[in-house]
């Protein structure tokens, strides 16, 4: 028997990522290239805790959004992989962080991979989407990184904000 509220898209994308972590694990894997339990609990800038970063990783295995493999470098570890439907997700929290940036009090450094994207548009999502599927299903690499150019952003903006913190 189906246990959804509706068959409404908007609903059943809610019921699959509206939780208060959901969407930053996926973040956390897909910006931050976190692809351990780890890592994803200990640079989490949330503060996400052990119990609930486990229960959030079972439940987007079970959603499909994460695939996991055995980490061939230590044998309690797995690597976190983005599956397609979650690498789909780039346009979404693009528009998200566009109107988080408007309508919030957004930290200089936290926002800056938001404005690139927002202002690289279309283009710069199936870029980093292509990037995305490289990465996590071994898909061919893009002539670029995207990833590097937003995180040398973001590293380039807390230079710049520990140097006029600095002066």
């Amino acid at each position: 028997m189906d246990h959804h509220r509706s068959g409404c898209p908007i609903n059943l994308t809610l019921e699959t990522l509206g939780d208060r972590w959901s969407l930053i694990v996926i973040r956390d894997i897909m910006f931050g290239n976190r692809r351990h339990f780890r890592e994803l609990l200990t640079n989490s800038e949330e503060g996400i805790a052990s119990n609930i970063l486990a229960a959030r990783l079972k439940r987007l295995l079970e959603e499909g959004l994460l695939g996991k493999t055995d980490d061939p470098t230590h044998r309690q570890k797995v690597i976190y992989s983005l599956t397609e439907p979650a690498i789909q997700l780039v346009p979404i929290l693009a528009h998200m962080g566009a109107w988080g940036r408007r309508h919030t009090p957004v930290s200089r450094e936290l926002s800056i991979r938001a404005q690139l994207l927002e202002e690289g548009g279309p283009a710069m999502w199936q870029g980093f989407m292509d990037e995305l599927r490289h990465i996590h299903l071994g898909a061919p690499a893009p002539e670029k990184s995207v990833l590097s150019q937003l995180q040398a952003a973001y590293e380039r903006t807390v230079a710049e904000e520990r140097d006029a913190a600095d002066r």
